[in-house]
């Protein structure tokens, strides 16, 4: 699927990835749940995420956080505020430790917590979508605290593109999975 570029490309996509991640979820095993998640012998995954997430709580909870940040972002200036997208003391060269401050503050956070508040957020991520025209969001310069982007690539990176982030982590780990399982009963 090609990235959204109208309003209704867009709620299809997150609705559309939404329902992908949650039927990829449910079809998780018991083992597959259970086991930490570990990439740290797949060479190609450099990327912090690929450590920092030990589990699909980690995950839920990474794209609820980012939920978060955009409908503060939006709220707040329509409100008659104005705020960065990622908060202070935050930037995009370190939203990398936001993430870590993300994962930390939620480690007491339930499994069945985190479905209920990514739930929620998507579901008010979508509302908020919807209150705007297909030209509010995806034409450039509408929105001065956009910045030099359009408020839709927002919504989309925070959905679509977002569950789609967490399908393919998802599905490294129910791939490495049998790998490590066989590794560990060779020893």
């Amino acid at each position: 699927m090609s990235r959204p570029t109208t309003k209704t490309d867009l709620l299809t996509a997150a609705e559309t990835n939404y329902e992908k991640l949650n039927a990829l979820i449910a079809g998780l095993t018991e083992q597959e749940l259970e086991t930490p998640f570990d990439f740290s012998d797949e060479a190609k995954k450099k990327e912090a995420h690929w450590n920092r997430d030990k589990n699909l709580r980690d995950i839920l909870i990474h794209l609820y956080e980012w939920h978060q940040l955009l409908l503060n972002w939006v709220h707040a200036d329509k409100n008659g505020g104005s705020q960065p997208f990622i908060p202070k003391p935050y930037n995009w060269r370190t939203y990398g430790e936001m993430n870590v401050e993300f994962w930390k503050k939620h480690q007491d956070t339930s499994l069945d917590d985190a479905k209920h508040l990514l739930q929620g957020s998507h579901a008010e991520v979508l509302a908020l979508a919807e209150t705007f025209s297909n030209e509010e969001l995806f034409s450039k310069g509408v929105y001065k605290w956009v910045g030099g982007s359009t408020l839709g690539s927002y919504f989309v990176s925070t959905t679509s593109s977002h569950y789609d982030w967490a399908m393919k982590k998802l599905k490294a780990h129910k791939k490495i999975l049998p790998k490590r399982n066989a590794a560990h009963r060779s020893k």
